[in-house]
């Protein structure tokens, strides 16, 4: 054994190390009478101390013990490990639950750094206020408020829960009282929440059929039974006779992934119907509902009248910055308690400091004056996308306008798969996202799901060319 003088880790730990894994793999057996820490320290001309420091953490973790009147020993470790390159021959092969193996195995959108990003869901940074941002935040971490730096407020920063039911009023049209906003670290985190909590293994999900990635993660991990919802660009087939009675349905009304299309009011009435004839749970997942362009925004789901089989989703992620990871869950008043308490048990609760700096940038007025900007901004970039498209990319893509959202669907004019779309685009230094991974159990649409909203002109039209490179690439093969 020697000790690295050049090495950052500290000469004790070093020492310490050594004589751990000699234990642990037999080449010091047990009940050995291990060198005083005197002679030690001389072997390796190192202070006393130091193997002191040593031999104490190895007395503390059972490795070793002092036999008074006789010196260190080391201990008898009734198992004996084999050596480590032994042990790699004989360990099993390590295995994941059926639960985890279906979430890794699903398909996933790319995510390459240092490429144009055409992610759809990514809203513009750059024009955020972090000067305003800053200085409430500083002045939050500065407060030294006990009701901010201890475990307490599970279901959110009250603050925080109290603007997000007043403002939703405006915005969504949802009439709530503060204890039914549940707070959590973002949308995803919302649907896994619900998921535990509303279903059993074996549960139907009348799940979006073509439907958001995400959502299905959740419900499969949740041990749900997945049945299609299927969904055109006129609407959702709620009469399909195939449709086992759910526990759960899973909608985006507003503007439905991918397609785009706004749930029609009878479609809602019908579809609380149907959920009040089942006893089921309706989550609506209202992704970007507060971007749309011309008029007003839609009305939530959960804003109409006897909407309590509806549990609301809402995330700052596409209005403020994605990185905040905070998102809400807006439930049904007999079910605020049994949210408070899962939050508590789960650790989905975001940090309350930047809840309530969230909160400070909502009441002083802050957030309403950014929305308003990202939707001037947004309907100019994507009046802008669409006319590029239009002139570049017209012999592969059909593109059009849409009233809502931060992405547009762009649909194939000749018969790709857009899996090769996408690894032709990946050559051209840019990450797009095809719509089939978003089909669960039917023969997939192709075509492109294109986010707009981050990039300016100078970078939308450089994307639409490296796009269109890439399609002539595909052309060339």
């Amino acid at each position: 054994m020697s000790v690295d003088r050049g090495s950052d880790e500290p000469m004790h730990r070093q020492i310490y190390g050594a004589l751990r894994r000699f234990i642990l793999d037999g080449q010091i057996q047990q009940n050995t009478l291990l060198p005083s820490t005197r002679s030690l320290a001389e072997d390796l001309k190192v202070g006393r101390n130091t193997v002191i420091a040593a031999y104490d953490q190895l007395l503390a973790e059972g490795f070793i013990e002092a036999r008074a009147g006789s010196g260190t020993w080391v201990a008898p470790i009734q198992q004996k490990r084999p050596p480590a390159a032994l042990r790699a021959g004989l360990a099993a092969p390590q295995k994941l639950s059926r639960r985890g193996q279906t979430i890794v195995n699903g398909p996933q959108p790319p995510r390459n750094a240092g490429v144009i990003n055409f992610h759809p869901g990514v809203p513009e940074t750059a024009s955020f206020p972090f000067t305003i941002w800053s200085s409430l935040l500083v002045r939050n971490a500065r407060s030294r408020d006990e009701n901010l730096l201890g475990y307490i407020s599970f279901a959110g920063h009250p603050g925080l829960r109290q603007a997000i039911a007043s403002t939703i009023s405006l915005s969504r049209g949802i009439n709530c009282t503060a204890d039914q906003v549940i707070i959590v670290t973002g949308a995803q985190a919302a649907l896994d929440l619900a998921s535990r909590v509303l279903m059993d293994e074996g549960d139907h999900v009348w799940m979006e059929e073509p439907g958001y990635l995400g959502a299905k993660s959740a419900f499969l991990a949740s041990g749900a039974q997945l049945a299609p919802l299927k969904v055109d660009r006129l609407g959702w087939h709620l009469a399909d006779p195939e449709l086992p009675p759910p526990r759960l349905i899973y909608v985006t009304p507003s503007c439905q992934w991918p397609f785009g299309t706004i749930m029609r009011i009878e479609e809602r009435l019908q579809l609380l119907d149907i959920a009040e004839r089942h006893g089921a749970w309706i989550v609506e997942d209202d992704y970007d509902g507060e971007y749309r362009y011309r008029g007003r925004p839609v009305p939530a789901l959960r804003g109409l009248d006897h909407a309590d089989r509806v549990v609301y989703i809402g995330s700052f992620g596409k209005t403020l910055i994605p990185a905040l990871r905070i998102g809400y869950l807006i439930v049904p008043r007999e079910l605020s308690v049994p949210f408070d308490r899962a939050v508590s048990i789960t650790g989905q609760f975001a940090p309350l400091i930047l809840q309530a700096t969230v909160n400070d940038f909502i009441t002083q007025g802050y957030f309403a004056t950014h929305l308003k900007r990202m939707r001037r901004l947004y309907a100019r970039r994507q009046a802008n996308f669409v006319k590029l498209c239009q002139e570049h990319l017209a012999e592969w893509l059909t593109v059009t306008e849409n009233d809502s959202g931060m992405q547009l669907l762009a649909s194939f004019v000749r018969p790709y798969k857009d899996s090769d779309v996408v690894a032709a685009a990946v050559k051209e230094g840019l990450d797009v996202q095809g719509i089939s991974i978003n089909y669960h159990s039917s023969e997939p649409e192709h075509g492109l799901l294109l986010g707009y909203a981050a990039m300016d002109e100078r970078q939308i039209l450089r994307a639409v060319l490296a796009l269109r490179a890439a399609f002539m690439r595909l052309d060339r093969q």
